[in-house]
């Protein structure tokens, strides 16, 4: 427990003291955010407020990681290796995205096809480690295996991996359009990671993840991290995480569920990121199939602010159903540890 706790409080403390170090760095070189012309017009006043603070969610999450595997003796782990790897090369995609923004001045960065592709070699890379260095086992669960679980073989299973690292990512992306919308909802979700690790580690016979001791340090690096950008992301932001920090913060969150076995809970673990990426999808297909809109605007967060809810409306209460979902979760985790009977125990 004092490894989960040290990892989650070096990480609040380092991002705390290092965003604000970005924010006047940014601020001196005239850096800043460039806004979507086609997105809400009150978010126009938004321009120019520092970006890339996901660096300092980055900084944060690795040097906690190894600090406390350094001073506390805590074993590193493939699986936490992997999921720390999958997060860097993610934010660095995202890094190379926001800084081409800054660059040209303009909302857009990467082509999709270079951004995407990026994402799906990095994908491929988590993929294959996974099984053949961490030794993931190919079969997709709920909660654990031999519990709605499916085998997929080698191949399949890589495809899927690859799949929920790439739109994990890309719906953290989605989300990140409030201020503090998709650090407050990460939150939620790497929490529950942390306390599901934990209960694996005590009850390692039945759920076979060896690793989850060093994957409950990890989220919990996450948790600080996140929590302690927050400070300076809540709105109205001082600086925004960017590319770099939703690209990381999302496939990190896909890897975890990953290699613990999470799979479907994912689902409901990242429940608001799941409504954002599908009411973008809605928005699409109805306007190519039905040549009509389902929403004023998506992701959906913008189209509650259009129907005229306050911003900080919008952010509490998307931040209330992310809390809501992520609990579900949990106890549908911990409901079917209660049907192992004596073997669980």
């Amino acid at each position: 427990m004092i490894p989960i706790l040290t990892g989650s409080g070096l990480a609040l403390i380092i991002a705390i003291f290092v965003t604000p170090i970005l924010i006047d760095r940014q601020r001196s070189r005239g850096v800043g955010q460039q806004i979507r012309e086609d997105g809400p017009s009150r978010h126009l006043v938004k321009a120019g407020t520092p970006t890339m603070g996901g660096i300092a969610i980055l900084i944060a999450i690795v040097l906690s990681y190894l600090l406390v595997h350094i001073h506390l003796g805590v074993s590193f782990s493939r699986s936490g290796v992997l999921v720390v790897g999958v997060t860097i090369f993610s934010g660095i995609i995202g890094l190379i995205d926001d800084l081409l923004k800054v660059r040209n001045r303009r909302s857009l960065g990467l082509t999709k096809t270079a951004k995407f592709g990026s994402q799906v070699l990095v994908a491929i890379a988590f993929a294959l480690l996974a099984h053949f260095w961490a030794h993931v086992p190919t079969a997709i669960s709920f909660v654990r295996l031999g519990s709605l679980s499916i085998g997929l073989g080698t191949v399949g299973w890589c495809i899927f991996a690859v799949l929920v690292i790439v739109g994990t990512s890309n719906a953290v992306n989605l989300t990140d359009g409030l201020d503090g919308l998709a650090s407050g909802a990460s939150i939620f979700a790497f929490a529950a990671l942390a306390l599901i690790s934990y209960w694996m580690f005590r009850h390692v016979a039945a759920y076979g993840v060896h690793d989850a001791l060093d994957l409950a340090v990890l989220a919990m690096c996450f948790v600080g991290a996140i929590l302690g950008f927050l400070w300076w992301n809540a709105p109205p932001a001082k600086i925004f995480m960017g590319d770099v920090g939703s690209l990381a913060i999302g496939s990190g969150l896909g890897a975890f569920a990953l290699v613990l076995r999470l799979d479907l809970l994912l689902l409901l673990l990242g429940g608001l990121f799941v409504v954002e990426t599908l009411s973008v999808i809605a928005q699409v297909f109805s306007f190519r199939v039905f040549h009509r809109r389902i929403l004023k605007m998506a992701p959906i967060h913008h189209h509650f602010e259009l129907y005229g809810w306050p911003e900080t409306t919008v952010l509490i209460r998307l931040w209330i159903f992310a809390g809501v979902v992520t609990a579900i979760a949990v106890g549908a985790f911990y409901a079917d540890f209660l049907s192992l009977g004596s073997f669980g125990r």
